[in-house]
């Protein structure tokens, strides 16, 4: 029997929601809920059922409690972001750890360009910024293995990349395994890959004639985009869309879901 997914929202603590369109539970529920919204994994049947959401014990509530209770007993983690352009989503990264969401504190900064917004706004946070790799008439060689050394001396606990546009060396992959996450505008594996980033995902989605897209986040091999899969968002394609308004629906789903998802990486939930 096919398994069907449905959401119920509760608009107070006691009101119960009647759900009238058969169902029955395929087995004992464990709810996903926030403040007001539970969601339940069901199946058809020839019944009904009645819920009231004093009735269901909430799982991402007790997480949430021992998440809590553990970032006391837990040192913040050194981060470094790895950026390529202005720096949006390594803006809301260095906020989510000051208001407490992303249990760390980011120490270095890593780009390709050293006059772009993210490490102008780094620079006037304090924190260091490094350039990787430099350009080809650079007098200073700084090789991969250079740059792990540097990360190793910053004490760098994990590497998020946040609109960085280089491919990972395969000597930093080893250096940090299973410990480098990245954001992608799309649902993976659909438009990933070498060639597909910012706006040229959206453009890609959007003459796909796709309906859905939405941010993807996963850990960094040695491949663009080929990492395994910790947490995907999805957003609706839109009639008479454009890329950019595509990529603004899609990105404030990022900013929500990167920190949310980097919250549960460093401690080891994934």
């Amino acid at each position: 029997m096919e398994t069907q997914y449905i959401r119920v929202s509760f608009h107070s603590a006691v009101q119960p929601i009647r759900i009238h369109k058969n169902h029955l539970f395929s087995t004992l529920p464990t709810p996903s809920c926030s403040s007001n919204r539970v969601s339940l994994n069901i199946r058809s049947f020839s019944s009904h059922i009645l819920i009231t959401k004093r009735s269901l014990k909430c799982r991402n509530s007790v997480e949430k409690v021992e998440y809590e209770k553990d970032k006391s007993n837990i040192r913040r983690k050194n981060l470094a972001i790895f950026v390529s352009g202005g720096g949006s989503n390594f803006r809301s990264i260095y906020e989510a750890t000051l208001n407490g969401l992303v249990h760390g504190d980011i120490v270095v900064l890593v780009t390709n360009k050293h006059d772009c917004g993210a490490a102008e706004y780094a620079r006037d946070k304090g924190i260091a910024v490094i350039v990787f790799p430099k350009r080809k008439e650079a007098q200073e060689i700084f090789s991969a293995e250079d740059l792990v050394t540097t990360l190793r001396s910053h004490k760098i606990d994990f590497i998020l990349l946040a609109g960085y546009l280089k491919l990972i060396p395969s000597e930093l992959i080893q250096a940090y395994p299973k410990s480098i996450l990245n954001i992608h505008p799309s649902l993976l594996p659909a438009f990933g890959g070498k060639g597909y980033y910012g706006m040229k995902v959206h453009k890609a989605v959007i003459a796909s004639g796709a309906r859905y897209s939405g941010p993807t986040i996963h850990y960094v091999d040695e491949e663009y985009d080929t990492g395994r899969i910790l947490a995907q968002r999805v957003v609706p394609v839109l009639a008479n869309d454009t890329a950019e308004e595509l990529a603004s629906r899609v990105l404030h789903e990022v900013y929500r879901r990167y920190s949310e998802t980097m919250g549960k990486f460093i401690f080891n939930i994934y």
